[in-house]
Parts: C-alpha cells; structure tokens; sequence
C-alpha cells in the first residue's frame, strides 16, 4: 500500500496553479492573491477623530471644568477650514480629520454644549480618541502576501487601499459525477431491489461549493462504457478538474478503471488510510481526475486528504491542510496499525480547558450519519492500533460549528 503522505505529495506535485486574473472584488472572495498588496498610502490615510465630541488642545482641558469657543463643526467627510487655538474647540464627528493645532478629542457625553460654546467636564490627555494617520497600515507596507485567500475581512482591507481589482488565482471548476447502476437520483420515491440514493455527488457538491469553487454536475452514469466516456470527456473538455465517486475497486463492473486507461494516464493506488484506501489519480487528456470511492464516508475523507488540498493548491493558496490540534478521546478506540485511520468526532472543550473527541457513530465507511455529526477526524497513525480513553489524539478540524444558542446569549 501507499504511504497517505507519498499519495498526497504525488497529488500536489502533478497540480499546477491557475492563470492569474484581475477580479472585481464582489467576485474574488475566497480567492488566492496571486501578487502581495502593499499600502500606496496610510490607512488611515490621514488623523481622524475617532469619537463624536470636541477637538481641543488638552493642555487647555486639564484642569476641566473648562468653557471653550467653538470655532466651527467639522461632519465626516469635511475638512477643518481653521486650527485649533488655546482656549478654543471645534465640534467634530466620528471619522472627520484632526484640525491643526488640536491634539485630542473630548467625547460628546462628557461636555454640555452652549451657544457658540462648549464646557468641557472631564479633561483628556494628549491623542486621546485621536487615530494617528497609518495607525491601521504605514505606506508601503505588505499588508497581504501572495497566496492568502481573500476572506471578508481581508477584502475589505483590499478596498480601504484601493485594490478594486486585485490579481488572484482564477476560480475553478470541478465537474462531478456518481457511477453504478445501484445509485438513482435523491428525488427517488421508493428504491427498487439493491438501489440507492445517490449521497455522494451532494455531498461534494457542497464541499466544492464551501471552498468557492464552480460546480459542474455531470449526474449518475450507471454501469455503461460507452455513456460513461461520453461523460468523462465532457468534464474534461469543460471543466479544470473531474471526480468521480465509485468505480475505482477491484471488482468486475468497475468500468471507470477500464475507460481511464484509454482515455488518459491514470493510477489506481491502494493507499494506507482508513477509510478511502481504493483511490484513483491521473489524466484525462490534460484535465486533472479524481477516482474516489464509492461508499460515502470513504468520499469525505478523501476530498479531504487529496481533493480539497489540490484545489486550494490549483487556486494559488499558500496553506492546503485543514488545521490539526490535540485532544483527547472520551473513550478507546480499536485502530488498524496499517493504516491512518480517521475517526468520525465531535469535539467538545472539558471543564479543565482540553478538548475532548467523541465519536459520533458506528465508523464504518457507509456511516454517512456518523460523518454528519462530525466536527473533526481523530488521526491515528500508522503504527498504533487502538488508544485508550484520555489518550492524546491529532484532531483535523473539518469545521468550527457554532457553539452557543440565543437562549446561552439572552440568559445571561
């Protein structure tokens, strides 16, 4: 059997990057920046208040209760036409610039407004409430480097400094497709004798879509060669990647293994995980093609292990791996010491601060619900076979699910 990291380094090295594009930003999220982004200029790019109050000299207010004149309202977006002089203010709102000569802001509920006056209560020190011009980012300064992906936050920072169009690795498409005659569509009423609801094309339908990939759904292709290579070469010729799930075993009706020799350079590896051993990797034509497994846990792990990090590397990212921290098992666990084995667990923070994995079901590799109830797979490497309750386990992250209700919220 193939070592999972000899497996997954032969994935990585046969995947090249995308061409980079410019995108407008609304379509760049979750993309890879293909060049850094450096500041051209401060963010902010000048001194701004950063409450709604009084722009003053705090020499002038150290001693407060003080009145002061005011000279004139500054709103956000305006700009102070005189400076600030001892024994004078200006009124200012949130954003707008520091007038010269005035080196802080008296918040608004601690003054009491007169006519063409203020009394300031509470005195302030020198930069109170002030935000420094390059407080957030100095010019020049590489906010962001090739290969991050553009998150909200971060495409937000790309439009403060005017990155409108910012260069990044192009968005894939990945055509997916379920094989066998055994599988019928979810809308399916009542199964026939030895059918079932095809659970995988959905499955990695959602998962392409999380990662903010294009879907090209190519449907059910039952146990027929010709139908079947009709298929795969329509993803290969419309789409950057092709999966398929089923079809990559041993067995007698396993038409995909016969079709791919044909249709392109393509290895079938026995690889040393649990589940997801049987995988298939290759060519077709010049298009990347993923032959995973047929039953659907096997599926998950796999997109896991060697599709999901593919695509990230085919979209220019720089990490590939979900992350991976330490916990502990609430109970023992029998393992095959060939194998990684992945384990179906729910996470859960102890009362003394560690985190501890539960399973979550049976963990068989048709336990499709066991999956559903995941957080995180415990690895078990190869070499261990079983680990006793309390024992120190790798947990890889598969989500961070949100952990408090209203009701945690509103009772307080």
């Amino acid at each position: 059997m193939r070592p999972l990291r000899d497996a997954q380094r032969d994935v990585l090295g046969a995947i090249a990057p995308l061409e980079p594009v410019r995108l407008e930003l609304a379509a760049a999220n979750g993309l890879a920046l293909a060049e850094p982004i450096v500041a051209l200029h401060d963010l902010p790019p000048f001194a701004n208040s950063a409450m709604d109050g009084y722009a003053v000299q705090a020499a002038d207010v150290a001693e407060a209760p003080v009145t002061l004149q005011v000279l004139e309202d500054v709103p956000a977006g305006s700009v102070p036409t005189v400076a600030v002089t001892p024994g004078n203010a200006i009124k200012i709102m949130t954003g707008a610039p520091m007038p010269n000569g005035a080196d802080a802001v008296v918040p608004v509920e601690d003054t009491e407004p007169g006519t063409g006056e203020v009394r300031i209560l509470v005195g302030v020190s020198t930069g109170t409430s002030v935000r420094p011009a390059g407080e957030d980012v100095a010019a020049g300064a590489v906010v962001l480097e090739a290969g991050e992906r553009l998150t909200p936050a971060r495409l937000g920072v790309c439009a403060s400094l005017g990155y409108h169009r910012p260069l990044v690795r192009r968005r894939p498409k990945v055509a997916v497709l379920s094989t066998g005659d055994e599988v019928v569509p979810p809308d399916t009423e009542e199964l026939g004798p030895g059918k079932i609801r095809d659970a995988n094309r959905f499955t990695l339908r959602g998962a392409l879509q999380d990662l903010g990939v294009d879907v090209l759904d190519l449907g059910i292709v039952g146990d027929d060669a010709a139908e079947l290579r009709e298929r795969l070469e329509q993803g290969a010729d419309q789409a950057d990647v092709v999966v398929s799930s089923g079809g990559v075993s041993m067995g007698e009706y396993d038409l995909v293994k016969h079709l791919l020799a044909e249709l392109g350079s393509v290895e079938f590896w026995k690889v040393a995980m649990k589940p997801a051993k049987p995988f298939a990797f290759g060519q077709l034509g010049k298009t990347p093609f993923f032959g995973l497994p047929g039953n659907p846990v096997s599926v998950a792990v796999a997109f896991e292990q060697f599709l999901r990090p593919a695509l990230l590397h085919m979209m220019g990212a720089s990490y590939l791996f979900r992350p991976r921290v330490w916990g502990v098992l609430a109970e023992p666990v029998v393992t095959d010491p060939e194998k990684t084995v992945f384990l179906r667990v729910s996470v859960r923070p102890s009362d003394d601060g560690r985190l501890v994995a539960s399973l979550t079901g049976a963990q068989g590799s048709n336990i499709l619900s066991a999956l559903a109830a995941a957080d995180a797979f415990a690895v078990v490497p190869v070499g261990i076979a079983g680990l006793d309750a309390g024992a120190l386990v790798e947990l890889e992250m598969i989500q961070m699910p949100e952990a408090r209700t209203a009701a945690e919220v509103t009772d307080g």
